[in-house]
């Protein structure tokens, strides 16, 4: 399909990237259903060393183990987020003092410099730019299941490049709250994959 945004998943070699294999399925699914893009409606996985990520719209990383990226995966990350790209990246441990918590981010401190993370407010565009969260990011049951820090944490961070997110990071496991099968939806009283919607519009739009 032509000029259908597509998603892609990015594969590091330290790690487990691999991780909420239905979630990419399920997203595609509701910008299908709520917006108007023409969607490929296949996840598109690509190592990040490889310079074909410089063609992805969206970018998603995510897992629970050691971020520890290489020298090309490094410089490969950087560039493409300062020339436009933009990646989420999910913490599938939701866990601040998590082992993927305290490396990926030991790793945006070197590529982008000690405080380029910040928290973003809960008024910013990304929480009204298409569904409208009034309290900022929407909580997810896997805050609370007992695992991880059992915190819910009432902010996103993000590294912004010329006043617009480039890196967009969440502790809240989005992942895995969005890791089923898309035909379950209509079992959801309010569709929890919304918010995946808007990230990826003002991926699109900002």
């Amino acid at each position: 399909m032509s000029n259908a945004f597509f998603f892609t998943r990015l594969q590091y070699e330290s790690g487990d990237w691999d991780v909420d294999q239905r979630m990419p399925s399920n997203l595609l699914n509701s910008l299908v259903e709520y917006t108007t893009l023409k969607v490929d409606t296949l996840e598109n996985i690509v190592p990040l060393a490889n310079d074909a990520v410089f063609k992805s719209p969206f970018c998603y990383l995510s897992g629970h183990k050691l971020v520890q990226f290489t020298k090309k995966e490094k410089e490969n990350f950087k560039k493409y987020v300062e020339n436009g790209g933009f990646v989420f990246v999910d913490d599938c441990n939701h866990d601040i003092d998590g082992l993927f918590a305290k490396s990926f981010e030991r790793q945006m401190d070197e590529l982008f410099g000690a405080d380029a993370l910040q928290k973003i407010p809960n008024d910013h565009e990304i929480y009204s730019i298409f569904f409208k969260f009034e309290d900022g990011p929407p909580t997810t049951s896997q805050e609370l299941n007992g695992w991880g820090d059992d915190l819910v944490h009432d902010y996103l961070k993000a590294i912004e490049v010329n006043g617009r997110i480039g890196v967009l990071y969440s502790n809240k496991d989005y992942g895995c709250e969005w890791d089923y099968d898309f035909r379950n939806k209509r079992w959801y009283k309010i569709d929890n994959t919304r918010f995946g919607v808007n990230i990826v519009m003002y991926a699109l739009t900002s």
